[in-house]
């Protein structure tokens, strides 16, 4: 397919994220056609993940998108983005959860300008409850999720998988969900907001194991290359 067939090309989004679960969501959005601008802040070219602008990584995250450096701790810099929001598809972002409320371009902020916005939102652990304003990373959310008990050969103790597995898999459900908003939107002509959480996606990831406990009752345990 040439670029101009691409299934995303008429969506354009906005990119506010960083680390890795948020840039992850926004690349399947990208690999497909969207028309990305990454809003970048002002300072060093370094992201969080310590991978500078010409780093693999970096490349690898933030491919097919389009960068621009906005300052939205000013009132100019916010009113630059909620101009390109009123024209925009979707918004995405995972800060910790009360940094968008205190920027100014959460959803409610954003919707006034364009009730068609999907808004998709990543965090560590909900945007609500007692954890909602913690800093989550993947590591954690593996640990907490119950993946690092399951993990290794047997007695060896709590082992980490070999791949940040919470951050892709939270970006690749965001994404899902993002997509399925803007099929709904086609009916209802309205945007919504869409979110999930590290923990959330580490807990979908059980899968069988999950279940084992839920209706058969069995604990699992790490079992090596070993399966149930």
């Amino acid at each position: 397919m040439s670029v101009g067939t691409l299934p995303l090309s008429r969506f354009t989004v906005l990119d506010l994220t960083h680390a890795r679960a948020g840039p992850t969501a926004v690349r399947q959005l990208a690999d497909w056609g969207a028309k990305v601008i990454k809003i970048e802040p002002h300072g060093d070219s370094r992201d969080v993940t310590g991978s500078r602008r010409d780093g693999f990584d970096f490349q690898n995250l933030h491919r097919n998108k389009r960068s621009l450096t906005i300052n939205l701790k000013t009132e100019d810099g916010k009113a630059v983005f909620m101009k390109l929001a009123a024209k925009a598809d979707v918004i995405v972002e995972n800060f910790r959860s009360e940094v968008k409320y205190r920027l100014g371009v959460d959803y409610e902020s954003v919707k006034k300008v364009n009730p068609r916005i999907v808004y998709g939102s990543i965090s560590g652990f909900g945007q609500t409850g007692p954890y909602a304003k913690r800093p989550g990373v993947d590591q954690i959310a593996q640990g907490m999720g119950g993946l690092m008990s399951i993990t290794g050969m047997p007695g060896q103790g709590p082992v980490r998988v070999g791949i940040p597995i919470d951050d892709l898999c939270a970006g690749l459900l965001l994404a899902q969900a993002m997509l399925m908003a803007l099929i709904e939107r086609e009916h209802s002509g309205e945007g919504q907001w869409v979110h999930t959480s590290l923990l959330e996606a580490q807990i979908f990831m059980l899968d069988f194991q999950a279940s084992r406990w839920l209706i058969a009752g069995e604990v699992a345990k790490q079992a090596g290359n070993d399966h149930p």
